[in-house]
């Protein structure tokens, strides 16, 4: 591991925002009361890599609380630090693996769900590990309330297409389809959030892919 990971991985051990996967489970039920010392609305971001789309949501709606997920320390650095010298309070970050996430939340304790530019998984072999597969979506369906929605952001025409199947194959509510977002009426503030990744994808004149949907 080089040199600049190491320090990452030890710098964020000492963020107030970032949550360790070897702290236990302090916060199970109570992530808005004892961590955000609120009772607003809780989003998070799953594999939120640098925390980019996190900490831009947070800047945008200050009356809620966001949550970026993700199991590498090294890259939750960037959002967890940008965060700390700002000021934005209503963000924090959490390093688990997404496959425990019934471990760290309650069921109905969260208003809504984002997944931006995801591994697509494109494998066969390797279904179950999108994160859009059945026994992820299992999982968001106990943690969403009921008025909550899913928010999935990808330049892969493939988990596009396989999330859309998913949907319609559960009777779960979709609410939002497009092929092509910045060419749609979708486009507003929030869908306009582009990380590093995806402004490489654009100026690649590839097409961003979006869905929105719920299971009520």
């Amino acid at each position: 591991m080089g040199k600049d990971k190491l320090k990452r991985f030890a710098e964020v051990a000492t963020f107030s925002n970032v949550v360790q996967l070897d702290a236990g489970i302090p916060y199970k039920g109570n992530w808005a009361k004892d961590f955000f010392k609120n009772d607003n609305p809780l989003v998070l971001e799953l594999a939120c890599g640098k925390g980019e789309y996190t900490v831009n949501l947070a800047r945008l709606f200050p009356s809620r609380n966001f949550i970026g997920i993700d199991y590498k320390g090294n890259r939750i650095w960037r959002g967890a630090k940008d965060a700390l010298e700002e000021g934005v309070t209503n963000v924090g970050f959490l390093r688990i693996q997404i496959e425990t996430i019934l471990d760290y939340f309650a069921p109905d304790e969260i208003d809504e769900i984002w997944i931006t530019f995801p591994d697509p998984q494109p494998q066969i072999s390797r279904e179950k590990k999108r994160l859009t597969s059945p026994r992820f979506l299992e999982k968001y369906k106990i943690l969403l309330k009921p008025s909550g929605y899913v928010n999935l952001k990808t330049d892969d025409d493939g988990l596009h297409a396989y999330t859309s199947e998913k949907i319609e194959e559960l009777g779960l509510n979709l609410h939002v389809r497009t092929e092509d977002l910045y060419n749609s009426d979708h486009a507003d503030e929030v869908l306009s959030i582009k990380t590093y990744y995806e402004k490489k994808y654009l100026q690649h004149n590839k097409n961003i892919n979006y869905l929105k949907f719920s299971f009520k």
